[in-house]
């Protein structure tokens, strides 16, 4: 995945990267939270990568501003202006603009409050499954079954582009999900990949079972 390389030059964010550190022109260290800046496949969202965590392995996913109210970090991302919704997870943070964004303009302003959000000791003090208590909450096996496989085959791939997977619930046959981060709003999301989550738990799990992501 291409990096947003150009946007890490001096007369953007003010730093350079060498050897993961990064640094300014004068050798001194800058934003130690942010690691690096990737693309997602969705063009209007991208995964700033931290070397801090900033959530003890539990996923936070705002889809408006005012969702973000009690949540300091989500807040001052909003507050920065064209952002439509924010996701993070550990040491990574989604951030999806609307269609009048420029990056080139939103990426030092949203660097500001990442960097000076408050860092956790520990991103393995809560489960980092997504929909942990839908599973708990359920007296079917298969829901205990789909997050295993999920958290295998699913998840870690959607978390490398910027986004994850939320399980809602399981009635019947029809299991219910929920995009987040970058994920949310990707047309790659909403067709191929849930055509695959479906085929491979149709396969491992329920042969009749169906996926709807609302």
């Amino acid at each position: 995945m291409r990096q947003f390389v150009h946007l890490l030059s001096t007369n953007k964010l003010g730093i350079i990267c060498l050897q993961g550190k990064p640094i300014d022109r004068q050798g001194k260290e800058k934003m130690p939270k942010i690691s690096d800046i990737e693309e997602t496949p969705n063009p209007n969202a991208v995964k700033f990568i931290l070397r801090e965590p900033v959530s003890n392995g539990t996923a936070r996913s705002f889809s408006y501003s005012s969702q973000a109210d009690n949540d300091p970090l989500a807040k001052s991302l909003f507050a920065v202006g064209h952002v439509v919704s924010v996701f993070y997870m550990d040491r990574m943070v989604t951030v999806e603009k609307d269609e009048e964004g420029d990056w080139d303009e939103l990426l030092p302003a949203l660097a500001v409050p990442i960097r000076a959000a408050d860092s956790v000791l520990s991103s393995t003090a809560a489960a980092a499954v997504g929909g942990p208590i839908a599973a708990v909450t359920s007296n079917d096996p298969r829901l205990i079954q789909i997050n295993e496989i999920l958290d295998e085959k699913v998840r870690p791939a959607l978390m490398g582009d910027g986004g994850y997977l939320e399980v809602l619930g399981l009635t019947n046959h029809t299991l219910s999900i929920r995009y987040q981060g970058a994920c949310g709003s990707c047309p790659s999301s909403l067709s191929g990949t849930l055509m695959a989550i479906e085929g491979m738990l149709k396969q491992e799990v329920d042969p009749e079972l169906e996926v709807i992501a609302v």
